[in-house]
């Protein structure tokens, strides 16, 4: 629990009661890799904390191929925020890559939050702010950069996770195949 409240003092402090009180809210739960938390067209009715391991969101388009929109390890936050916020089906897969910890806060509990704690949605809203500059520069980043250096970005951000998720995710989140992915990653060694 500690990581979790570390997390909520970056941005808001919490008085130990307000602790308990969020901490009542949430539910801890572990999961084993290969689990799926969330399939394309259900309604996404939790956010989720990971306390340790590895979940990635993605789709999967019409023509069988997935496309990795995050990863998040310990410390990070991941949801499918089109259909959390407006409780309608998704599109996103959420899974767990590597066995893990996770903490669920539900879309009723959050907003229960918000009344009885309010500086949780001054939290909230600054992790929305961050999620969203983030996925604008990634957008951006994909429309701009070659995909070297966003390979580059992809180790600044996720360094540790370049040897423990499988290649074609990572290769996939940087918008290439992944047998482009393992020639530049070849070109890359040899420099």
């Amino acid at each position: 629990m500690e990581l979790i409240l570390e997390n909520i003092a970056k941005h808001v402090s919490l008085t130990p009661e307000e602790q308990v009180l969020f901490l009542s809210k949430t539910e801890t739960t572990f999961y084993r890799a290969k689990t799926i938390l969330l399939s394309s067209g259900e309604v996404c009715k939790q956010s989720y904390f990971v306390n340790s391991g590895i979940l990635r969101s993605f789709n999967i388009n019409d023509n069988i191929v997935e496309h990795v929109l995050s990863f998040s390890c310990a410390g990070w936050w991941i949801s499918d925020m089109y259909s959390f916020f407006s409780q309608k089906p998704g599109q996103l897969f959420i899974e767990v890559l590597e066995d893990a910890e996770v903490l669920s806060l539900s879309k009723e509990n959050q907003e229960q939050l918000y009344l009885e704690i309010p500086k949780l949605e001054r939290f909230f809203r600054i992790l929305i702010e961050n999620s969203l500059v983030a996925n604008q520069q990634r957008l951006m980043d994909n429309l701009s950069l070659p995909a070297e250096e966003r390979f580059e970005k992809f180790c600044t951000k996720y360094g540790s996770l370049v040897h423990k998720v499988p290649q074609k995710q990572i290769a996939s989140f940087i918008g290439v195949t992944p047998e482009f992915f393992s020639k530049m990653k070849a070109r890359l060694l040899k420099k």
